[in-house]
């Protein structure tokens, strides 16, 4: 399968549960819905954003914690209650002038294949189902929610030779040298 080069992704995809999340949803005695989010994939996700990318979340089920952990985050293209994933996508790609080719994708289980299969690099996290993990480009060490989306960004960024620019944002000093 080939590929697209990282230093080409302009558009992160991520799937919710199971990437931004362990997949867990907590209900209390109220019905009130809540989810982990891991502040490291925040800060991967602030970074990337901050260098230019373009990040969207789409996702089959919907939340007000999502919608507040996105804005709190700067994600403006957020899609909840999807059934049709693909199509939301394509809606995408026209809006921002891009391609297929251009994007990478996060997922974890079976609504997401369709747009796996769509992009230029299909990325899995390392608990998802056989059949994500069988049309990934490559696959996290970590699970969703456990800093998986953290180490994609790090991963195509490190690729893309940009992970220095995330280094200097964070901690503009000269490292020290050492005899």
């Amino acid at each position: 399968m080939a590929t697209a080069p990282l230093d080409t992704i302009r558009l992160l995809c991520l799937d919710a549960d199971g990437v931004l999340t362990d997949g867990t949803v907590l209900v209390d005695d109220q019905g009130v819905e809540s989810r982990r989010f891991n502040v490291r994939d925040g800060f991967a996700i602030r970074q990337w954003l901050a260098l230019g990318g373009e990040i969207a979340v789409i996702s089959g089920r919907g939340g007000e914690s999502l919608a507040h952990r996105c804005e709190g985050l700067g994600i403006q293209r957020v899609h909840q209650s999807v059934e049709d994933k693909a199509a939301v996508l394509e809606s995408l790609l026209s809006s921002l002038g891009i391609t297929a080719e251009e994007v990478a994708m996060v997922g974890d289980d079976l609504p997401d294949l369709p747009i796996l299969r769509m992009v230029g690099y299909p990325i899995a996290v390392a608990d998802a189902v056989p059949e994500v993990l069988d049309v990934a480009a490559w696959t996290t060490s970590r699970h969703g929610g456990d800093g998986a989306v953290r180490e994609v960004i790090e991963h195509i960024l490190r690729g893309a030779g940009r992970w220095d620019e995330v280094k200097a944002r964070v901690d503009p000093s000269p490292a020290p040298s050492h005899p």
